[in-house]
C-alpha cells in the first residue's frame, strides 16, 4: 500500500485544465467578443487559448482561432464539450503549500458563493502544468493504459504522474507511474478506472467509483508490490463565482473524498475542492492535510503539513 500515492493524486486529479496564454486586454460586454472567449468582470477579455504543441511546455504557440475552443453558455452545467482536456494543452497555475484561506467562502445571492484566491498565499510558486501525450512513454504498452488521453504530473514537488482517459463521460483515472522505468520504478493500474469526473454534471450532482490498486510502487528508494483499494466519492455541493489572478469566473465546486483502504480497513484519507467553470475546467483546487477518518469533503481554513492551493493564472 502506498499513501505516497494518494497524497498526489487527489491534487492533480481534478485539474481539468484550461490552456492560457496572451492577447488579453480587450474591452469587451459579452464572451463572444473575446478570442478567449472569456469576457473578465472587469470588462476586458482573457488570455486567448494557448497550444502546447510538442508538449516542451514553451506555451508560445497562440492559437486562439482552434475548434477545441468553446464558448460558455452559462446554463450551470458542465458537459462534456466544456471539458478542455486534450494532450499537448496548458496551464500556468499559482500554487501554494501549507497555506492559510477558507474554503467556505461568503454567501451571497440566491443561495450561492464568493471565493477569492487573488491575494498572496504561504509558499507561492507558479507552475505550468501541461497534459503530455502517452506516445512514446515507457509504461504506454502495458496493461491497463491502451486508452490513456494524456499524462501529467501529479503534484508539485512530486515525480509521479497519472494516466488518464477521456471520452464522452468524463475523466477516469487508469494508473500512477513514474517518469522512467527500471531501477526505482512506480506503475500502478486501477481496475476499474478511477471515476474522476462524470460529465454531464450540475448542481447536486454526484459520482462515487472503487477502484483495486495493483503494481509497484517505490518510496524511499525501497520499490515493493502494492494491493489495495482505493475509493473516490464526488459531489457538487456549492455554485457561485471564483476570483483568480486570471479573472472571476462562475464555477460549481465538487467536493472529493479519496480513501485507501486493505481488507476493509481505512488507513488514509484526504479530501479536496475543486471549482471548475465552463470551457476552463478547474480554475482553482485546494487539498486538506491527510487523515484516516475523512468520510464528506469539509470546509477547511487552515493549511499544514501537505495541504494545497491552486489558482489559474494568465
Amino acid at each position: 500500500m502506498s499513501t505516497r500515492i494518494a497524497k498526489f493524486v487527489l491534487r492533480c486529479s481534478m485539474l481539468v485544465l484550461a490552456a492560457c496564454g496572451s492577447s488579453s486586454g480587450t474591452v469587451c460586454t459579452s464572451d463572444d467578443q473575446c478570442a478567449s472567449h472569456f469576457c473578465r468582470a472587469d470588462g476586458t477579455c482573457g488570455p486567448a487559448t494557448t497550444d502546447a504543441g510538442d508538449g516542451s511546455g514553451s506555451g508560445s504557440n497562440v492559437d486562439a482561432g482552434s475548434n477545441a475552443l468553446c464558448t460558455p453558455n452559462h446554463d450551470g452545467m458542465i458537459s462534456a464539450n466544456e471539458v478542455p482536456l486534450a494532450a499537448g494543452k496548458m496551464a500556468d497555475y499559482r500554487i501554494a503549500t501549507g497555506a492559510v484561506w477558507s474554503t467556505q467562502g461568503t454567501a451571497s445571492t440566491g443561495n450561492t458563493r464568493t471565493w477569492s484566491l487573488t491575494g498572496a498565499l504561504t509558499n507561492d510558486a507558479d507552475s505550468a502544468v501541461t497534459l503530455d501525450a502517452p506516445a512514446g512513454k515507457w509504461w504506454a504498452g502495458d496493461a491497463g493504459f491502451a486508452t490513456a488521453t494524456y499524462v501529467t504530473t501529479l503534484a508539485k514537488g512530486s515525480d509521479l504522474m497519472g494516466v488518464f482517459h477521456v471520452d464522452s463521460t468524463g475523466v477516469t483515472l487508469l494508473g500512477v507511474v513514474s517518469p522512467n522505468g527500471g531501477t526505482g520504478y512506480t506503475e500502478v493500474v486501477y481496475t476499474p478506472p478511477a471515476r474522476i469526473l462524470a460529465v454531464p454534471f450540475g448542481a447536486s450532482s454526484t459520482w462515487t467509483s472503487t477502484s483495486n490498486v495493483v503494481g509497484y510502487a517505490t518510496s524511499s528508494s525501497v520499490t515493493s508490490y502494492v494491493n489495495y483499494t482505493e475509493k473516490y466519492v464526488s459531489s457538487v455541493d456549492q455554485t457561485g463565482t471564483m476570483a483568480t489572478p486570471y479573472g472571476d469566473f462562475p464555477v460549481l465546486r465538487v467536493g472529493t473524498v479519496l480513501t485507501q483502504s486493505q481488507l476493509g480497513t481505512v488507513y488514509y484519507s484526504v479530501h479536496s475542492f475543486a471549482w471548475i467553470a465552463e470551457c476552463f475546467g478547474s480554475v482553482a483546487t485546494a487539498t486538506a492535510p491527510s487523515t484516516t477518518t475523512e468520510t464528506s469533503a469539509v470546509e477547511f481554513g487552515t493549511g499544514s503539513g501537505d495541504a494545497e492551493v491552486r489558482r489559474l493564472i494568465p
